[in-house]
């Protein structure tokens, strides 16, 4: 997620992936205020389990258009607004 605010919405994703089991992160890491931090998040999500990325974010949705691209670990991107 962009930030906490965009939580309400990204919750039905959590709780869907929770209802059948699969387990899940659920982290804000914002395209503009920490962009190392979120091409490091998608770089090493292979590492941690990570087989799919949920990217969600509000207004300009910057973060899923932003996040990098992997072949072990693709993204799917949304907006929650």
């Amino acid at each position: 997620m962009g930030s906490d605010s965009d939580w309400p919405v990204m919750e039905a994703a959590a709780d869907a992936l929770a209802e059948f089991g699969i387990p899940f992160e659920a982290d804000v890491v914002s395209a503009h205020r920490m962009p190392t931090e979120m091409i490091r998040y998608g770089q090493t999500a292979h590492e941690r389990g990570l087989r799919v990325i949920i990217a969600g974010a509000g207004g300009a949705a910057h973060l899923p258009g932003c996040s990098p691209p992997s072949p072990r670990c693709p993204s799917s991107a949304s907006r929650s607004r």
